[in-house]
């Protein structure tokens, strides 16, 4: 969706529904399903378990980027291949959101890192290299490191989900926000 951005979509929500206040709660990959529940709508990353009992709008596909060192020479280019990756150390996080990437990498000769913003860290200090959804790379910037779009990577798919239970009239205002609509569109 060209243009559509969460940020738009609060601000578009703030014009068209001003007597309803809207909040934004960061929430986990593996704890999505559990906070979908318990949330009016959420933005989550497929796959997410019990689609029956949920209304799921696949919104976009977000890029792969691979993020290493600021001075690695990987960050040389403006994007790169599976096979500019070859014999790098691969780390993946334990909140990892891709799933198995068949990268030709090696894996890490130290215990799994627990999140994404420490996987980030360890490969700014020069050690291995990181895949994940461009706006993770982008949440956990930092100077010493950076990224560059990893062409043919797996995708992540970004939807909005909410409890079949729990369409409302603003729930169905917020989701015609996301698909688009204007205060002067018909459905």
């Amino acid at each position: 969706m060209p243009g559509a951005t969460p940020g738009r979509w609060v601000d578009a929500w703030k014009e068209r529904m001003p007597h309803v206040d809207i909040e934004l709660i960061p929430i986990t990959f593996s704890g999505q399903r559990t906070a979908v529940g318990d949330l009016d709508a959420a933005l989550v990353r497929l796959p997410i378990d019990d689609r029956d009992e949920l209304h799921v709008i696949p919104l976009y596909d977000e890029v792969p980027v691979v993020v290493a060192s600021a001075d690695s020479f990987l960050m040389a280019t403006d994007q790169l291949t599976p096979d500019d990756l070859a014999g790098q150390v691969l780390i993946t996080p334990g909140d990892d959101v891709l799933g198995p990437l068949d990268l030709p990498t090696d894996e890490p000769s130290f215990p799994t890192i627990q999140t994404t913003e420490e996987a980030v860290a360890t490969v700014a200090s020069g050690v291995g290299v990181l895949v994940v959804p461009m706006s993770l790379a982008r949440l956990h910037h930092r100077k010493d490191a950076d990224y560059r779009p990893l062409l043919g990577g797996r995708t992540s798919t970004v939807a909005l989900a909410w409890p079949r239970e729990r369409t409302t009239p603003d729930v169905e205002t917020f989701i015609g926000i996301v698909r688009g609509r204007t205060a002067n569109s018909s459905r």
